[in-house]
């Protein structure tokens, strides 16, 4: 295997609660009250629809798609969510620190480095809205593709937070089942001081409609009995997955970032939960590129690092 090529699930499309608007001759993203699911596909008017999206579109009330049926392809909740706090390269869109809140690996110039993760609050490098969680929800939809995923992006704190605690609850609750589970993504609403009452939307993974708990338990150990008859190791696929993350030091590559940039710093000033909203299938606006910004950013956030700890001490 190619060592620094982290091997991620193989996605088939993007799911979305934002969409992109022409503004005074610039593509914004602005946020949604309803799921879009994409390809990987993007023309000038935006990422193409998948087909999966006007067939769930079809039987949902208002044709609003506001609930998606889901099933996790591993049986560990962080294989299926994953979740970092993230600072991005603007130019090159190359992940240059990622942590966990205790510890991050950070791009220097003497090379990849570790060093303690403070959380963005307390940490030099992310003041301004520079580092903010990142997170990557792979849900398979395709039951013809039952490796394939589509991913979900965001960089709210609400779905983030809610995702990870559904994840490991039902993990728990099924003794383990994860991957046998009948579950769906929800699209919920609410207002805060900071979103001025207007609805912030996140997402939640939940059974699907009309199920409870101890059928879907039920349900979940009927499908593991019959896959392992089947010869199914769903242990090895989750340990095969995390061989695959670990492959490199930063699992997000530049392809992605550059996709990412923009929308992961659009709009300093509004909360994280309403930029959640705005967050996945924007398309990037190209700009003419400014010559050494990308090479001194590093050396720039350096600098400004040191001279924050000089300031304390």
């Amino acid at each position: 295997m190619i060592k620094g090529l982290a091997i991620t699930p193989p996605i088939l499309g993007r799911i979305s609660i934002g969409k992109v608007v022409e503004k005074n001759g610039k593509r914004l993203p602005e946020k949604d009250d309803q799921f879009t699911i994409t390809s990987q596909i993007q023309s000038k008017e935006g990422w193409i629809k998948h087909p999966l999206d006007e067939q769930l579109r079809s039987k949902a009330p208002n044709q609003k798609l506001r609930t998606i049926p889901v099933r996790m392809i591993f049986n560990d909740p962080e294989l299926n969510l994953r979740a970092e706090y993230t600072l991005f390269d603007r130019q090159t869109g190359r992940p240059v620190c990622v942590g966990n809140g205790e510890t991050c690996q950070r791009l220097t110039n003497q090379g990849v480095e570790q060093h303690s993760c403070p959380s963005p609050d307390l940490c030099p490098l992310a003041q301004g809205g520079n580092c903010k969680p990142y997170g990557r929800l792979h849900v398979n939809l395709d039951e013809s593709d039952e490796l394939g995923t589509f991913i979900f992006r965001t960089t709210g704190f609400n779905s983030i937070r809610t995702l990870a605690a559904r994840l490991n609850y039902y993990h728990a609750a099924s003794n383990g089942l994860l991957s046998c589970l009948p579950l769906q993504l929800t699209l919920r609403g609410k207002s805060t001081t900071q979103s001025y009452s207007t609805p912030v939307y996140y997402v939640d993974l939940t059974l699907r409609d009309g199920i409870h708990l101890q059928e879907a338990i039920q349900t979940a150990k009927e499908i593991d009995q019959q896959s392992k008859v089947a010869g199914f190791n769903q242990n090895a696929l989750d340990q095969m997955a995390l061989q695959g993350y670990s492959n490199a030091q930063f699992e997000v590559n530049g392809e992605e970032g550059l996709d990412l940039v923009e929308e992961f710093y659009t709009n300093e000033s509004e909360n994280e939960d309403v930029g959640q909203t705005q967050t996945v299938t924007i398309a990037r606006t190209k700009t003419k590129s400014q010559p050494n910004q990308g090479e001194g950013f590093v050396q720039d956030m350096q600098r400004g690092l040191q001279g924050s700890v000089r300031a304390v001490n």
